[in-house]
């Protein structure tokens, strides 16, 4: 103790007789060491936590850049396939649309609680034309520029589509399955217009052999909806008919959604035919058989081709659905011995309950399923023209007892008709 206090004692001594400039420059040194560590501490400090900052910044933004990341791939693998549809939903042709809307409805329900499209689903929107042409386009234009559709399918009606297909062809985007036989839509050959069903000219054929070479009429009348639709069946019935050596007695017509028949009626009649070819949608079909069943003489076997709407049109018709007769393009929807048909009515009673069992829902199932047949042989990303190439190059399609084929000059898928009567119950009516 004694000797730490002679220390001090000393340094104590000796710092009082330092000069006043001495002393002055041991402080500064002092001050000058004591602020440039100071800096120099507080640089240390300053560069260790921008370091760390920059560290924990690095690791929010891979986090965020692998959370990014996989939301997209998970998006990518969840982006729905959009397709439009525009049909009748309201007026007098409404069945027909709400009837195909419900059959590709039960078989993109069915197809995506499978896993969809490799994982991806199908939501279809259908919106209502009332069977209109300038309606038709205006649906249309909104899928292509506001939705951004992968493809058109199952357009109800020839005026329709019609309107819709140079809007199609612009575009380049499929017109998948249209519920029309409308020859057009077949000749010239289109790449972008995929047909399910036959011809118009087909079902003619079928009806004109049956009238002419079974049953040996000779006096054939043809009543016909005044458009492109009437237009192309009405062709169809004269083309047949010039095969066989003979033309139409007579012919009348009525305007696209009204039951304004009488005229037509009185036309028709006149050339007291045998037999009447009809084209036309179903409530204006059954006002014409009715009223030719109450107002006119003598016996007449009605024939209409497929897209009346076989079950609405006996529905219509009630006690008059006598001597009708309806051309097919799908094989009759209650027989559940073909494996298609079964899977579509089992589809129908879970997702589509509402909606009867019929002709035209079978056909829109049958256009769903071979949709989902197609884009899931697609190989690598889905895309129209690689969907309508793996169409044409696979070319055959089973779905159960039902075959399609396709190819690079041929888009339609079925070419059969079958006849059917509407009493007592819908059957099929055996031909040569």
């Amino acid at each position: 103790m004694a000797v730490h206090d002679t220390d001090n004692s000393q340094k104590k001594a000796e710092w009082f007789h330092l000069s006043i400039t001495r002393k002055l420059s041991i402080i500064y040194r002092y001050l000058r060491f004591v602020l440039v560590e100071k800096r120099r501490i507080m640089l240390h400090f300053m560069v260790f936590t921008m370091i760390y900052k920059l560290q924990y910044l690095m690791r929010l933004v891979g986090i965020f850049i692998l959370v990014i990341f996989g939301y997209a791939q998970a998006t990518m693998a969840q982006d729905p396939i959009i397709l439009g549809q525009s049909c009748a939903l309201s007026g007098p042709a409404k069945n027909l649309g709400l009837e195909m809307r419900a059959g590709l409805l039960a078989a993109f329900s069915k197809i995506n609680d499978a896993g969809g499209i490799h994982g991806r689903d199908i939501i279809l929107i259908s919106r209502d034309d009332g069977y209109e042409p300038d309606r038709a386009v205006k649906n249309t234009r909104y899928f292509i520029e506001q939705r951004d559709v992968f493809m058109i399918i199952g357009e109800v009606g020839t005026p329709t589509s019609k309107a819709v297909v140079p809007i199609i062809e612009e575009h380049e985007i499929p017109f998948f399955a249209p519920f029309t036989g409308a020859e057009f839509l077949r000749v010239p050959f289109r790449k972008y217009v995929i047909n399910v069903r036959a011809s118009y000219f087909q079902e003619m054929e079928k009806l004109a052999s049956y009238l002419v070479d079974d049953q040996q009429m000779r006096r054939i009348a043809c009543f016909y909806q005044n458009d492109s639709y009437g237009f192309a069946g009405l062709q169809g019935i004269k083309n047949a008919l010039q095969k066989r050596g003979l033309d139409l007695v007579s012919q009348g017509s009525y305007e696209r959604n009204t039951v304004a028949v009488l005229g037509g009626l009185r036309d028709v009649h006149a050339g007291n035919p045998e037999a009447i070819v009809m084209v036309g949608a179903y409530s204006a079909c059954a006002e014409f058989i009715k009223l030719s069943k109450t107002k006119e003489d003598g016996d007449h076997l009605y024939c209409n081709i497929s897209f009346v709407g076989t079950e609405s049109l006996k529905r219509a018709l009630g006690r008059y659905g006598d001597d009708v007769i309806v051309s097919q393009v799908v094989p009759y929807p209650g027989d559940r011995s073909i494996p298609l048909i079964e899977e579509y009515a089992l589809a129908m009673n879970k997702y589509q309950h509402d909606i009867p069992i019929s002709f035209t829902s079978l056909e829109g199932y049958l256009a769903g399923k071979l949709f989902a047949e197609i884009a899931l042989a697609v190989e690598s990303e889905l895309s129209r023209e690689k969907f309508i190439a793996t169409m044409q190059t696979i070319g055959k399609f089973d779905l159960g007892g039902i075959v399609l084929q396709f190819g690079p000059n041929d888009h339609q898928g079925m070419d059969e008709i079958y006849l059917t009567t509407l009493t007592p119950e819908i059957e099929v009516l055996e031909t040569r």
